[in-house]
């Protein structure tokens, strides 16, 4: 009897014309996943450092501040060269440039410098830049049969290590002895790790010519584009105005701050199972308008809990916004794969679509605090992330609905 052959082998095998040997496509995997895990951990490292950085480097607040919304604007700005780059010298050696690029601006942020810091904050941006947009197009090309499972799973990997960095870095920066600079600094073991393990991918580098041939461009004249792009940017700016500002909206409504930092850490928590699970569910659909209706339902019940300020049912939503924040994160993860037609074209699409949303992420918390000093009450403010649930839902719905972006060549 022959032994079961492993069906991601053979769908790899089929999807390029290399050949692929069992062992290589898990490298590739675990690949993947560890570029996927490099992405968030150096960024939500910083947040529970930012006092001890603050006080030790000398700064504002305002600049303090600042070296959480450089790799943002690095996102939004340099996103749309991601698949140009990625045209020219192939997905495999893109990726291991940003990686290279990575791994610089964390040890560059290490350094006994004011300047340094802000310019490896600027670097590593850039190298998380390039690697945001590229994944979803390489899954598409290396994975076609397997894209709801794969794109769960670098979607899960991404937040894991996410919260794992922000859990740690104090305990490594005073329990290790290390200081804020090593905290951040030991980011660049995993990044090194996934350059390690990426290397062989570098072997299988290829440009294919149909798809370098596409509509460049045409995209941002796509309805359907600009709805998968809305969505995106949407979701990410409800994710970075409520990390940022939910503990304060539940410290005024009368939890201790110890409880409301629990709260923050259930909300990650709860989202981690949506995050893996909705890609797959997703992928076996051809709309995914039940999970847009889903998601924003949840939004909207969670803020409306909020807005509510009964004690009893803040965890609650808490769990529903977690749950429809990681379920909107993978599901616009999913829309760049399913709406488009090859691996280079969703790569296009998940440039735009983060450029767009990385500035509205990088301005939410900024409106978000300036409507509140206006108005001395979260009412409005939270009436505004009600809004975008609304608008989440619109934009969605459209989104989801069954077809591929078509563009002018």
């Amino acid at each position: 009897m022959k032994p079961a052959r492993d069906p991601i082998a053979a769908n790899m095998e089929a999807a390029t014309p290399e050949t692929f040997s069992r062992m290589g496509v898990w490298m590739l995997i675990a690949g993947i996943l560890l570029i996927a895990a490099s992405l968030r951990a150096p960024i939500t490292a910083v947040g529970p450092l930012i006092t001890a950085i603050r006080d030790d480097a000398g700064i504002s607040n305002t600049l303090a501040g600042m070296l959480t919304a450089f790799p943002l604007l690095a996102f939004a700005l340099l996103s749309p060269l991601a698949p140009q780059l990625a045209r020219r010298l192939g997905m495999e050696y893109t990726l291991f440039i940003s990686m290279l690029v990575l791994t610089a601006g964390i040890a560059l942020r290490a350094l006994p410098s004011v300047t340094a810091l802000f310019m490896g904050t600027a670097l590593l941006g850039m190298g998380i830049a390039l690697s945001n947009v590229l994944l979803p197009g390489l899954i598409k090309s290396k994975f076609p049969h397997r894209l709801g499972i794969m794109t769960g799973m670098y979607s899960l990997s991404m937040n894991i290590w996410a919260a794992i960095a922000s859990g740690v870095s104090v305990p490594i920066a005073y329990g290790l002895n290390l200081g804020w600079r090593g905290s951040l600094g030991i980011w660049g073991i995993l990044t090194a790790c996934a350059l390690l393990v990426w290397m062989p991918q570098l072997r299988s580098r290829r440009r294919p010519a149909a798809e370098r041939a596409g509509g460049r461009g045409g995209l941002w004249h796509s309805s359907l584009a600009w709805k998968v792009t809305l969505f995106m940017g949407l979701q990410s700016m409800n994710f970075y105005v409520t990390i940022s500002w939910l503990p304060e909206i539940l410290s005024q409504q009368g939890l201790s701050q110890t409880a409301a930092g629990w709260m923050v850490s259930l909300m990650q928590l709860v989202s981690l199972p949506a995050t893996f699970l909705v890609p797959i569910v997703a992928g076996r659909f051809a709309n995914q308008r039940g999970l847009v209706v889903t998601i924003a339902g949840f939004f909207i019940a969670g803020y409306i809990i909020l807005l509510s300020e009964l004690h009893s049912l803040m965890p609650i939503g808490v769990i529903l916004i977690g749950i429809a924040g990681g379920s909107a994160f993978s599901l616009a993860t999913m829309f760049f794969i399913l709406r488009t037609k090859s691996g280079s074209q969703a790569a296009e699409l998940s440039g735009m679509a983060q450029t767009v949303g990385y500035l509205l992420a990088a301005a939410g918390p900024a409106f978000f605090g300036f409507v509140y000093d206006a108005t001395h009450h979260w009412t409005i403010p939270l009436l505004f992330l009600l809004v975008v649930g609304i608008l989440l839902l619109i934009f969605g719905l459209g989104a989801a609905k069954e077809g591929v972006v078509e563009t002018k060549g």
